[in-house]
């Protein structure tokens, strides 16, 4: 999968944007964690302060997703391998997203653990989101992530066929960038990873 470039110069300025961003991503979020920990703040402004700093926490995700997009794009992208345990990165992943769980029984991969943990709970975030779903597990088999259930129609968004969900997109090609794949299986989607 390749997503659109409209040139060469395209990813080194996404790169850019992504950086330039974060500096007032960051103000944003250091505002609202200092006013998060004052005393004097009421309902409903602690809950809006609290909405503001998950807010900017996802921008960061984001940027990051994005920025190692244009890395991949560009071919600039050199993942930092390690073994892990499959089991341990559902895990990992599952307890990144309210409405996810983790089981199974995982083995020995090998990769790029920050973006690939990322990338998990991306797709299991877009199953939910765009799968309308209370709930969705994360299941190691080997070397194998499964995420179910994926409703027929999450399935093209979670398997970044149909580009409306960054995350997903972003954790599809890290997968691939690997040696891995993503595969539907009925309402299953198989992160296969590197062993």
């Amino acid at each position: 999968m390749c997503l659109p470039v409209a040139s060469e110069s395209f990813a080194p300025f996404v790169s850019l944007a992504c950086h330039d961003l974060r500096t007032p991503l960051a103000t944003v979020a250091g505002f609202a964690h200092t006013l998060e920990g004052m005393d004097e703040i009421g309902e409903p402004a602690a809950r809006y302060i609290s909405i503001m700093k998950s807010a900017g926490e996802q921008m960061g995700d984001l940027l990051d997703a994005l920025g190692l997009v244009a890395r991949i794009e560009a071919g600039r992208y050199e993942p930092a391998l390690v073994e892990t345990d499959s089991l341990e990165l559902a895990q990992a992943a599952a307890a990144k997203v309210e409405r996810a769980s983790a089981s199974g029984s995982g083995s020995t991969v090998r990769v790029d653990r920050v973006p690939v943990e990322a990338g998990l709970a991306a797709l299991a975030l877009c199953a939910v989101r765009h799968g309308g779903l209370d709930q969705v597990e994360l299941i190691a088999s080997d070397s194998t992530v499964e995420i179910a259930p994926i409703p027929a129609a999450a399935a093209p968004i979670v398997l970044a066929e149909d580009l409306k969900d960054l995350g997903a997109a972003a954790a599809r090609r890290v997968t691939e960038a690997i040696g891995g794949s993503l595969e539907l299986d009925g309402e299953r989607l198989l992160v296969r990873l590197p062993a």
